[in-house]
């Protein structure tokens, strides 16, 4: 999961090489924290949040054939 948050994220931001993607795993819960610049967090939340939430709908999507819980945290 964490390469598919940092492939999307990249691909949204103007300073691609300042994002950087953290895993935490708890038995079948996974926390995946995305860190941006501070310029680009307009960039990856969007208007009324709607890209942070494709976000995390793709990530929702990608994780339930693992059997997994995936939550995608903006930081």
């Amino acid at each position: 999961m964490k390469e598919l948050v940092e492939v999307i994220a990249k691909a949204l931001v103007e300073n691609p090489d300042e994002v950087v993607v953290t895993e935490k795993a708890e038995g079948k819960n996974i926390t995946v924290e995305l860190h941006v610049a501070a310029s680009d967090m307009g960039k990856v939340i969007g208007k009324q949040g709607r890209i942070a939430k494709a976000i995390r709908s793709v990530v929702k999507a990608a994780s339930s054939k693992d059997n997994k819980r995936v939550d995608v945290e903006i930081i």
